[in-house]
């Protein structure tokens, strides 16, 4: 069982995501302030962080970049997910910190697999519109 922190404003987003991987057999910890995370983060120890890009008060990629900065939090794996992946944006995710992003709306089994994937150490930054399945 892993610890999950899950940044999403939206409550039925972040209820999905909440119950999928807790249906998985994780921990999560929700939170819907952006610039509540970093905090929630340091206290909750996760082992994976999944956060929404288009966040108020504070982006998701400014949230990566400060988890990033972080010398408690920068080795914990980062999912972005967004409704707006465009060219390019796979870079832009990288470079702020993620591992990998998912677009919504999610594909809950690319959801599922990028998780798994994350939390067995692999590194992969790429959307479920590219879904091979």
């Amino acid at each position: 069982m892993a610890k999950i922190l899950v940044v999403e404003d939206n409550a039925l987003n972040i209820k999905l995501f909440c119950d999928l991987l807790t249906a998985h057999g994780h921990e999560t910890e929700p939170v819907t302030d952006s610039r509540d995370a970093l905090e929630a983060a340091r206290a909750f120890h996760p082992d994976l962080v999944i956060t929404d890009i288009q966040l108020p008060h504070l982006t998701g990629i400014e949230l990566m970049q400060q988890l990033r900065a972080d010398e408690q939090l920068r080795d914990v794996p980062i999912m972005a997910v967004t409704a707006y992946a465009a060219a390019g944006d796979d870079e832009r995710f990288r470079a702020a910190g993620a591992q990998a992003y998912v677009s919504k709306p999610i594909s809950v089994m690319r959801f599922a697999e990028t998780v798994d994937q994350l939390l067995e150490g692999g590194r992969l930054v790429e959307g479920s519109s590219q879904d091979s399945h």
